[in-house]
């Protein structure tokens, strides 16, 4: 299956064909005012996962809009690969109050190109390692900070990490915990918030003074504030360390003049905020998994000690953890942190046989076509050794891409797999887990995916 543009019609075409491609069916269940939006607030997961049943593309209605969903592997594939689809749509015109229209990840054409040049060095295969041993501190000082017996809060210290190693690798900031804290609160009421202003688009209503507004608006606030200081320490110090914000401050834009302030701004937003999210959810979901998997737990511990003769796991040790990395993947499968995603279409086009007209919003979902029995056997099942060689093979292509493809691959994908192969190799090796009362791993549904409350025990082993 393939996307096409839609074609004029022919002499001697059928009355079928002369008609052009049909319109995709439409899913059931949409209500007056709300469409389908009401599904997605209470059980979106699900909504997703079905609509399948229905077609490999089906309409929905958000509130006054009709979007296209994608439900099969080839098809997303072919979203995130043909230039017809832009990124757009419901999810990224909400997070364009927190991500503004300027920074790499919401830019499209030649600015975004210039962006992706700008930023890419950074994140090159080769720069990797120089980043390794920030990576191995930031882990072992995480591990040694751990006491057996004691709860961890996993929501604050998986954000406190990700923070830290982001701050410490890409911005050589001096980043304190406090700003951490700040962070992984402020994070959590702007993502809820925009997830819900995505499914249910009211417009004016999200600007009255209502409590939830205002709890929203000073989550956003504090964010925006804190990339501030984080630029003005920087210029202020007058240092120019070769790491990526030193790259935004010296870049020039097609002309040869000095990025913008908005622009460097939406940029360094862009580094902190989504990837420091991603990453935070996956670590949240690794520690979930070593949990209630003890015996893939100890597998990795067994791999790890096989590779290191007992020191200290570091960054060179991690392409030999072949079992860490499938647990990962495994655990990015069943929970993928980015959960929901949408394109726009700039062109009439063919999708699957069916009509996706100029301007349409696309919809899809990477935990709907990771999850879909179609695509896996034992869909349900958390069995890192599907990514064996001889066995991921049967795996369809685009059924589990958690980066994405083409232009819009996530550049951090090496610097991302890289910090969670060593964190998940350093936590297993040191701890047994298990969750204790209070703690609730239900999957809380965002803009991401992220367990309720976790709270996990660490036992030495």
């Amino acid at each position: 299956m393939t996307v096409e543009s839609v074609k004029p019609e022919t002499p001697g075409t059928s009355r079928k064909a002369a008609a052009g491609p049909a319109e995709p069916p439409v899913a059931g269940g949409a209500v007056p005012v709300f469409g389908h939006g009401l599904k997605l607030v209470r059980d979106p997961l699900a909504f997703m996962a079905q609509l399948r049943d229905h077609g490999d593309v089906v309409r929905l209605r958000l509130g006054p809009k009709t979007v296209y969903a994608v439900t099969t592997p080839a098809l997303t594939g072919a979203v995130a690969l043909s230039p017809d689809y832009i990124i757009s749509g419901p999810l990224w015109e909400s997070l364009e109050d927190l991500l503004g229209r300027q920074g790499v990840a919401t830019a499209n054409g030649a600015l975004h190109r210039r962006q992706r040049r700008t930023i890419q060095p950074a994140f090159r295969l080769d720069a990797i390692p120089e980043y390794g041993p920030i990576m191995e501190a930031e882990t072992h000082a995480l591990t040694r900070r751990w006491r057996s017996g004691e709860v961890v809060d996993c929501t604050s210290e998986s954000f406190r990490f990700a923070v830290r190693v982001a701050a410490r690798c890409l911005l050589r900031g001096q980043f304190m915990d406090e700003r951490a804290e700040r962070l992984c609160g402020a994070l959590a009421t702007v993502f809820r918030g925009m997830y819900q202003r995505m499914v249910v688009p009211l417009g004016p209503l999200y600007r009255l003074p209502l409590p939830g507004n205002r709890e929203f608006n000073r989550a956003l606030a504090d964010l925006h504030l804190l990339v501030d200081e984080i630029v003005a320490e920087r210029r202020a110090s007058g240092q120019k360390p070769d790491d990526l914000l030193t790259a935004l401050l010296e870049a020039t834009d097609d002309n040869g003049e000095p990025i913008g302030e908005q622009e460097i701004h939406d940029q360094v937003v862009a580094i902190l905020t989504p990837g420091s999210e991603t990453i935070a959810s996956t670590i949240m979901w690794l520690l979930q998994a070593l949990a209630a998997h003890p015996e893939h737990a100890d597998r990795i511990r067994a791999e790890v000690e096989s590779a290191t003769n007992g020191r200290p796991v570091g960054f060179d040790d991690v392409r030999a953890l072949t079992h860490t990395n499938n647990v990962i993947v495994e655990t990015m499968r069943l929970r993928p942190a980015v959960w929901i995603l949408t394109r726009r279409a700039v062109a009439d086009t063919e999708l699957g046989g069916y009509r996706i007209p100029a301007g349409a919003d696309i919809i899809y979902s990477p935990y709907a076509i990771q999850r879909d029995p179609r695509s896996y056997a034992d869909h349900l099942e958390f069995d890192p050794d599907r990514w064996r060689p001889e066995r991921s093979k049967d795996v369809p292509k685009y059924a589990m891409r958690p980066f994405s493809v083409g232009n819009r691959k996530c550049p951090s994908d090496h610097f991302s797999m890289a910090l969670l192969s060593l964190f998940t190799a350093a936590v297993a090796t040191g701890f047994r887990l298990e969750q204790v009362a209070g703690s609730n791993d239900a999957v809380r549904v965002g803009i991401t995916l992220r367990p309720h409350n976790l709270l996990v025990r660490p036992v030495a082993r």
